[in-house]
């Protein structure tokens, strides 16, 4: 049974990098057909290993989680008390349901998978394996007319919409731990994960998501420095963010100082051309949520109503910290700031103390998940809670019984 630990930690890390990125795959050409949804199936397998990756023992937790446990668990309660004033109970119950239920159990999921060492590198090379499918069936599907990104007329809102950001942030944390990689291997190695990055970086803005954009390049050019900065590389990690960032730059003039090169490269087209749902319609929701902050919120899933969009659930602030504060007032953001940004200082604490290639490999799969919660999602949405999972993995070491 004992021997058996590292096989099951390493089965749940799939499970739960398939989970965390169901959304993509599953709506590619090749897996669109399956007989069974992989969202639930992989939620099954997960919540079975769960226990028993807790049953085989050695977990030791550190002190710093209390906090922003506590934030968490208190989120969770606030929120189902704050029901009680919601201006519409249905969307408050729909609500409730995804993040009270389903939100604990990513939690768990990321604390127990990014700490265990077999866990934690099945999870890597899952999420790096998504990527490079998701942003090949995505290039393979454009160029035969076999998939249809957001925005573009004609498409199903619901499933486009999921596809080109979930597509984004799949291939933005795979490049992110091809970087990691990157700059730690040696000979052929390094031809391979610098050829594969390339690769992945062309692929990150074909899907056309901004806030994946933005990961992508954040991820790529910090997450490496993290590394080398870790082992010591003091001057590689310098020379890395000066390159990594100049290559950018050179990359991004090359393609737009010749409109026809840039054509079809959805990414450059909504961030240099395309006003629809842009960054003004971001504002312009966030003051929104600024006008309706009352001391104890208005309740779960009431911001769409209150804001006149009707009870769409797809219509939230796009900011978490702004949905905390609307919807359930100031104890719900000091509890998000806890739940939150307690795991972001716990993370930066643990970041001397912990093996260097663990500390970039977290932060390559949880800061793509950061920048979009700011931007866009909300509390609903189960990256979310895997991603603070994940960063709080880094107080908690395990050690074979």
């Amino acid at each position: 049974m004992i021997g058996a630990a590292p096989t099951l930690a390493g089965l749940a890390g799939v499970l739960a990098a398939l989970l965390q990125f169901a959304g993509a795959p599953k709506t590619m050409p090749l897996l669109a057909a399956l007989p069974f949804d992989l969202t639930l199936a992989a939620a099954a397998g997960l919540c079975g290993l769960l226990p028993l990756m807790l049953a085989h023992g050695g977990w030791r937790l550190g002190r710093g989680l209390a906090l922003p446990l506590l934030g968490a668990a208190g989120m969770w309660l606030w929120w189902v008390v704050a029901g009680a004033w919601s201006v519409n109970a249905n969307s408050a119950v729909a609500k409730l349901l995804p993040m009270v239920l389903i939100g604990p159990v990513m939690l768990a999921a990321g604390l127990l998978v990014g700490a265990d060492g077999a866990g934690r590198r099945a999870l890597v090379l899952a999420v790096t394996g998504i990527g490079i499918f998701v942003g090949a069936s995505v290039a393979w599907g454009l160029a035969t007319d076999g998939v249809v990104l957001g925005g573009e007329v004609g498409a199903d809102p619901s499933r486009t919409r999921v596809q080109y950001q979930l597509a984004g942030l799949a291939v933005a944390s795979a490049a992110g731990l091809v970087a990691v990689r990157l700059v730690a291997s040696r000979g052929a190695g390094t031809l391979l994960n610098g050829t594969l990055l390339l690769a992945l970086l062309a692929a990150s803005a074909i899907p056309g998501g901004r806030a994946a954009l933005l990961a992508t390049a954040g991820v790529v050019l910090l997450m490496p420095v993290v590394s080398l900065w870790l082992r010591g590389r003091y001057a590689a990690a310098a020379a890395w963010l000066g390159m990594a960032a100049l290559a950018g730059l050179v990359g991004a003039g090359w393609l737009l100082s010749d409109p026809d090169r840039a054509a079809g490269i959805r990414g450059i087209e909504r961030v240099f051309g395309d006003p629809a749902d842009g960054p003004e319609e971001r504002v312009a929701m966030w003051r929104a949520a600024l006008r309706m902050i009352e001391p104890a919120g208005i309740g779960p899933g009431g911001y769409p109503q209150a804001a006149g969009f009707g009870a769409d659930p797809g219509m939230h602030p796009h900011n978490h910290a702004l949905e905390a504060l609307t919807e359930a007032g100031l104890p719900g953001l000091v509890l998000w700031l806890l739940a939150f940004g307690g795991a972001a200082l716990l993370a930066l604490a643990q970041l001397p103390r912990v093996e260097p290639g663990r500390a970039a490999a977290i932060g390559a799969l949880v800061l793509p998940v950061a920048i979009t919660v700011m931007v866009s999602t909300d509390l609903t949405n189960r990256m979310a809670w895997f991603a603070l999972g994940l960063a709080l993995s880094l107080g908690v070491s395990r050690a074979r019984v």
